[in-house]
């Protein structure tokens, strides 16, 4: 289970953000992961990195810059279908996308190929972003694979996904959106510190949104447990284990704020990450 609230507008008013981004990664406590940082087989890239044995490599939520265009990719689990024979793992669909630099690896060009190749994996939507000059608005798609589907968003809305198909949201997904856009109307001129923690807050939230009828469906046993946006399920180990905000602002500085449980228990010790970088007008790394 994870949440994901963004908008992205290539030309923000003056003092707002290209990118302002909100994600909780719901996941096993247990599972072994790094934390936030630089990659150091792609140094234009920022993200979590998934270390789980037969995993290794993949990501969940990740951005990156080069040649003057931000990429930005997340993946969200589709709860309740099932599992092809032979699934292949899914992390590197994110990792690809944001890493890798040449036409074929562009946002129309890697999710048409995704497409026709997409059943081979477990049930996801895979959100990606791409911010170019302010001359061009930004594109933002949503691919999903059961069934095989590509959806285009218009640059300066305010979206929400989670994992449900993106016409049928949870309740925790619609109502997080409408709180999310308000923050944006709000406070999406602020400080980064302002921003960032009234974003944060949103995440953290404990409030269950049930019944839902659409999440009974198809995660009938454990569906109260993942109707809030920060997830606890404590008799599985199972939960909100990270919270990112990304934001960009009008002159390309990054912010990514990661706030991830150091140990096995969500009430125990949290490191925070906060990277800036100032990627200015040019094409550096």
């Amino acid at each position: 289970m994870c949440v994901i609230f963004f908008c992205a507008d290539a030309q923000p008013l003056a003092g707002g953000y290209k990118l302002i981004l909100a994600s909780n990664r719901d996941e096993f406590f247990a599972r072994n992961t790094q934390t936030a940082a630089k990659w150091s087989n792609a140094e234009h890239v920022y993200g979590g990195i998934d270390l789980e044995p037969g995993r290794e490599g993949g990501t969940w939520l990740a951005i990156g810059h080069s040649g003057g265009v931000f990429k930005v990719g997340a993946l969200l689990n589709l709860t309740g279908e099932p599992k092809p024979r032979d699934a292949v793992g899914r992390g590197m669909i994110v990792a690809d996308f944001v890493a890798k630099q040449d036409d074929r690896h562009s946002i129309l060009s890697y999710n048409q190929d995704l497409l026709k190749d997409c059943t081979k994996y477990s049930a996801f939507n895979f959100v990606s972003i791409e911010i170019g000059p302010s001359s061009l608005p930004a594109r933002v798609k949503l691919l999903s694979n059961v069934p095989p589907t590509l959806e285009e968003f218009e640059n300066g809305g305010c979206y929400g996904f989670g994992n449900s198909l993106p016409h049928t949201p949870f309740e925790k997904v619609r109502h997080g959106q409408e709180a999310f856009q308000a923050i944006v109307k709000e406070h999406g001129q602020a400080s980064v510190e302002t921003l960032s923690g009234h974003l944060m807050q949103l995440l953290k939230k404990k409030h269950k949104f049930w019944p839902d009828v659409e999440l009974k469906r198809r995660a009938p046993n454990w569906g109260e447990g993942l109707s809030s946006l920060n997830v606890h399920i404590s008799e599985h180990g199972y939960g909100s284990r990270t919270h990112t905000v990304i934001l960009v602002d009008g002159d390309n500085k990054m912010h990514f704020i990661e706030e991830t449980m150091a140990g096995l228990d969500p009430e125990g010790e949290w490191r925070r990450t906060h990277i800036e970088k100032d990627f200015g007008n040019g094409n550096g790394i």
